[in-house]
């Protein structure tokens, strides 16, 4: 895998990246960020079937034959933070996939924040596949009638490949003493963390510090008093959980950033001038993907689709998941990569707040809890 040095982890922290566009402007704004991952599909790399893959959402490697003979384009829709993933795993895929089927294949990758994401794949960015930050956004894509019901049973682990959590990313030596989440509420810390209307990280930042309350016996205005506390102390709100890096790791803004534990794993490995504080209790960030229907339908390219994400469950793209600092479903390859991937004391699930179109509806709609914490 090629790795990512911390000048090209800044240069990908922006929208301004090379080759094809998909769509304009940045992580500071509502539009996708979009890049172009070249790859021929050269090479030898011997068929794998995916392992685990289910019926439904698996075409048998020995005999795919995809209905359109190529080359193919295929557009990755995916949330701001995976960004160093998919760029390397197109370059992998396509070299599978031709060696599948002998078909070219060039991907196509844009990010920005998730819920800003599903937004533009159903106002027409014609998105093959979403690999979005929560299911919920991935069914938001559904109601607008571009995704079948049922997508969440096509992959295997409910069509998550990987998931993620969230942590605590401060500086070198901790000079605000940061060790969970009501510290985050004192007066004199800076806190940086996106806007959860567009981004699906910010989401489950919330949705964690408010488990750490009311999952633990707390009343709901206690969980909302620390959540007025820790939004009273943003010193910035970006659209995107990368705008939200750049800002903390770039731009020397805040004292504290709220982070996927990916991003917070690549900017300690990038320098030394942070730490990551896990807290007592997070939750479980489960990032879903999913084949858009009605696009690879018209575009014809259902089999290369559903071959890129049945391919993110092997065990080559598994071991590139977890150098990208994600945890693997694999079991085996996590254990791998376990001490990269400290235990919390608690981790809560959206399971546990009723699923994803509760939450949408008590957290984040218009005038609900978010809108109510963040004004007050």
């Amino acid at each position: 895998m090629k790795r990512v040095t911390r000048r090209s982890f800044l240069a990908l922290s922006g929208g301004a990246l090379s080759a094809a566009v998909i769509g304009c402007g940045g992580d500071d704004d509502d539009t996708p960020a979009s890049t172009a991952t070249t790859a021929s599909g050269g090479g030898s790399t011997p068929a794998a079937t995916t392992a685990g893959a289910t019926t439904a959402g698996n075409v048998a490697a020995a005999t795919l034959t995809p209905e359109n003979k190529g080359p193919i384009e295929l557009i990755n829709v995916s949330y701001d933070p995976t960004r160093e993933l998919y760029e390397a795993y197109g370059p992998l895929f396509a070299k599978h996939f031709k060696s599948l089927t002998g078909v070219t294949v060039t991907v196509s990758n844009s990010h920005g924040g998730s819920g800003s994401q599903a937004r533009a794949i159903v106002d027409g960015l014609q998105a093959d596949v979403a690999t979005l930050a929560l299911a919920g956004d991935t069914a938001a894509v559904e109601k607008a009638g571009l995704i079948k019901a049922g997508w969440e049973s096509k992959f295997p682990n409910n069509s998550n490949p990987y998931v993620s959590t969230i942590v605590l990313l401060v500086r070198k030596g901790n000079p605000k003493a940061i060790k969970d989440w009501p510290d985050l509420a004192r007066d004199g810390v800076k806190v940086i963390t996106p806007n959860p209307k567009t981004s699906g990280g910010a989401r489950w930042n919330f949705l964690a510090a408010w488990g750490s309350v009311t999952l633990n016996g707390g009343s709901i205005d206690q969980a909302k008093a620390l959540l007025g506390g820790i939004y009273k102390n943003v010193a910035v709100l970006d659209s995107g959980a990368r705008g939200s890096t750049q800002t903390f790791v770039e731009k020397k803004i805040g004292d504290v950033l709220i982070a996927w534990e990916n991003e917070a794993l690549l900017a300690t490995r990038e320098s030394k001038d942070y730490e990551i504080v896990y807290p007592k209790q997070s939750i479980l960030a489960e990032p879903a993907v999913a084949v858009v229907d009605t696009n690879v339908d018209k575009k014809k390219t259902r089999q290369a689709a559903t071959e890129f994400l049945n391919y993110l469950y092997s065990d080559e793209s598994q071991e590139l998941i977890a150098k990208n600092y994600y945890r693997p479903s694999n079991a085996t390859v996590l254990a791998k990569y376990a001490s990269q991937y400290p235990a919390f004391e608690k981790q809560s699930t959206i399971r546990d707040f009723g699923g994803w179109s509760k939450v949408q509806v008590d957290f984040f709609a218009d005038g609900a809890i978010f809108d109510q914490v963040y004004k007050s």
